[in-house]
């Protein structure tokens, strides 16, 4: 008795190359998504870590003068601008509220190619007329300045904001 094995019994079908090829492009999709976001995300903590260190750095500085309402951060000769005039998308954000902006404007900085733009407030919380004290709250807010490179990013940033208290005499 003989038998015969049809002649493609060991080929692939064409549904099954194109079932293989739809599962490996998804596949590939995925892997390039995953990596283009966690580029991203690098990217903006790499910025968020620049703006803390920067809003760090000014807030130690102006505390370390007694909260001065002459401070100037331009005269540090680290790449702060002088005084800008406030731009109007500060004033839309919740990070000007009741202080008072320091010489009424923001400095500009570019540190390791990430464009920012700081603004020093300070407001009196509280004093003791006895003592001759009072205290002073000094907040640091650094926004995200987009580029033609960052323009997407730059606005997923969050503004970093950092507080502390000083008391003057």
């Amino acid at each position: 008795m003989a038998f015969k094995h049809p002649r493609f019994a060991n080929a692939v079908s064409l549904t099954e190359v194109v079932v293989a090829m739809t599962i490996l492009a998804i596949a590939t999709l995925g892997g390039v998504g995953y990596q283009y976001y966690a580029a991203r995300h690098s990217r903006i903590a790499r910025a968020e870590i620049i703006g803390t260190r920067t809003a760090q750095l000014l807030l130690e500085d102006w505390k370390s003068t007694g909260g001065s309402t002459s401070y100037n951060p331009s005269s540090l000769g680290l790449g702060f601008s002088s005084a800008l005039s406030i731009p109007a998308y500060w004033s839309e954000g919740e990070e000007v509220g009741a202080a008072n902006p320091l010489n009424n404007a923001v400095y500009a900085i570019t540190v390791d190619n990430v464009p920012m733009q700081v603004m020093l407030q300070w407001e009196d919380v509280d004093s003791d007329t006895i003592a001759k004290v009072t205290l002073r709250e000094l907040s640091v807010t650094v926004r995200f300045v987009g580029t033609s490179e960052n323009a997407d990013e730059s606005e997923y940033i969050p503004p970093v904001i950092l507080t502390t208290y000083v008391t003057r005499r």
